[in-house]
């Protein structure tokens, strides 16, 4: 499974989440980004060709040297400079309050512990900075719901720890961000994997005009999160199913 995860699936990645049915929603949880953008998931740069013009410089976190090599041909055409500063979402190696915006796109349904990766992102902004996200996740049909968590197991094996049951709007809130916009539909194709959620949330000020306090680079990780990975809290699926030896 390691060489599927490490050298295969990125290929799949790019070529399955760079159609046409991803550009224009790329494009839209793109507008308004500006200055240091600091992008987690970065993967292999689909997002590059849908910067706006006022990005002065990408901060690219991606885990897989596979995947951010797949994008040398779109950084090599991208006005803003791009660096991969790190591997982990969940422990970023950047100051507080140090970047002007933050990207987030199909990223949060692999992260092991997506709300230390949110917590991450809104320490990092600056105050009143804002988080542009765009992720798949839980439908709002029941009969879709189901399929969801019937489908999970097998996704989670062949998409490299890919979830169907991300609730990303609650997560988001559940951060301590502010939403300021938020578009939620179906993007067509099957619906237990095109439930797209594209919204802007703002990271806190404190009354004192200054970042919100989050936590700090290289402070231990937070209390263990729900069995299995729930993460849409408290929410008890409708079915299980499991692959053997799952």
């Amino acid at each position: 499974m390691a060489v599927y995860r490490d050298r295969v699936l990125p290929h799949i990645i790019d070529r399955m989440c760079g159609t046409a049915l991803f550009g224009p929603w790329r494009a839209e949880a793109s507008a308004g980004l500006r200055g240091t953008v600091v992008e987690i998931g970065f993967g292999s740069g689909l997002n590059v060709g849908h910067y706006p013009p006022e990005v002065e410089r990408v901060l690219a976190v991606e885990p897989s040297a596979t995947a951010f090599g797949l994008a040398a041909g779109r950084l090599r055409r991208s006005p803003a400079t791009v660096e991969r500063i790190g591997l982990d979402g969940q422990s970023l190696p950047l100051a507080d309050a140090s970047c002007d915006s933050a990207l987030c796109t199909f990223t949060l349904c692999t992260v092991p512990r997506p709300e230390l990766a949110l917590a991450e992102l809104r320490r990092v902004l600056v105050p009143g900075g804002r988080l542009h996200l765009l992720e798949h996740g839980l439908a709002p049909d029941p009969a879709v719901v189901a399929w969801q968590h019937r489908l999970d197991p097998l996704q989670g094996h062949l998409g490299g720890g890919c979830h169907l049951t991300v609730d990303p709007l609650g997560l988001v809130r559940a951060a301590g961000f502010t939403v300021e916009s938020v578009t939620a539909r179906y993007a067509g194709g099957p619906k237990p994997w095109t439930y797209f959620t594209r919204l802007v949330a703002r990271a806190p000020v404190d009354a004192c005009g200054g970042a919100a306090p989050g936590r700090g680079a290289g402070s231990p990780p937070g209390p263990p999160g729900p069995p299995g990975g729930d993460r849409r809290r408290g929410f008890r699926p409708p079915y299980r199913w499991a692959l053997p030896g799952a």
